[in-house]
């Protein structure tokens, strides 16, 4: 099995067209479960990821004690809060809020900075058995499949994995014979797509797979993966198959990381820099 090189023209043959009489509802709704006490900026990156990759609707669910923090700063995406567990991380009391959000949903992102918690296994659980859409987990929604990861196995919808290498060896990957055949077969296994994040990242579903030649060590710092997350939970949102989703959002993501590294130089560069820098890189 060979694997494709992903170039701009191939994602840019995936976006969806724009219709001028659509509306809002017509791009996408998607819901975001991230943050907590301490990580606020993980959800805040997320969001605007995914605004600025296009979504038309996009709903934020986070532990009621970080709800006035982001309502703050987020301004487009609509902000809601869920309980919490005391410790600033979601409550699984929140299970069945987020059930009923997600009927009419077209893509869930669980992870970005939810921290780490028995409740938070719940959470994931709750969502991968009801969603009615695709799910990406990210991050702690990564981490709370720690020695739990037969789970994925009865999810109702795709799911879409995007580990980096610590992550992806928590879930019990073994990279001993090299990234591609790691990530294909952890595909294999789970029936997710898999996308391993690093130097020419890896994207696959175990029978396709796709690299990615984009990006630059000045993404290597914490909130860079957030954006990946918003972009490709967009990107499901919008209608493109879930492997699709994950390379163009890889290949997008790497792009708006070079458009930065270019302009302001690998050392200064932020993520939120890296957001701002998404339009160009669509049509």
């Amino acid at each position: 099995m060979e694997s494709v090189v992903i170039t701009r023209d191939w994602v840019q043959s995936r976006l969806p067209e724009r219709d001028p009489a659509a509306h809002k509802g017509n791009f996408g709704r998607v819901l975001l479960l991230c943050g907590s006490v301490g990580f606020t900026g993980a959800a805040a990156l997320a969001a605007r990821a995914a605004l600025r990759t296009g979504s038309g609707l996009i709903f934020v669910g986070v532990p009621e004690r970080v709800y006035p923090i982001l309502a703050a700063k987020l301004d487009e995406p609509m902000v809601f809060p869920l309980p919490d567990d005391g410790c600033g991380r979601l409550s699984a009391l929140g299970a069945a809020e987020i059930a009923w959000r997600l009927r009419d949903c077209d893509a869930c992102l669980v992870g970005p900075g939810l921290g780490r918690s028995p409740e938070i296994l719940e959470i994931v659980r709750a969502v991968l058995a009801a969603s009615p859409c695709p799910v990406v987990l990210d991050a702690d929604g990564l981490n709370a499949l720690d020695g739990h990861i037969d789970v994925l196995r009865g999810a109702a919808r795709p799911v879409v994995l995007t580990p980096h290498e610590g992550e992806f060896a928590r879930l019990g990957g073994d990279l001993s014979p090299g990234r591609r055949a790691a990530a294909e077969a952890m595909a294999r296994d789970t029936g997710a797509v898999v996308l391993l994040k690093g130097r020419g990242t890896v994207v696959t579903d175990g029978s396709r797979t796709y690299v990615n030649p984009t990006g630059n060590p000045g993404m290597a710092t914490g909130g860079s993966g957030d954006v990946l997350s918003g972009i490709l939970t967009s990107l499901l949102g919008q209608g493109l198959a879930p492997l699709e989703a994950a390379a163009a959002a890889a290949y997008v993501h790497g792009a708006a990381g070079d458009d930065c590294a270019a302009r302001l130089g690998q050392y200064g560069m932020t993520p939120g820099d890296m957001v701002e820098a998404l339009p160009r890189q669509l049509k």
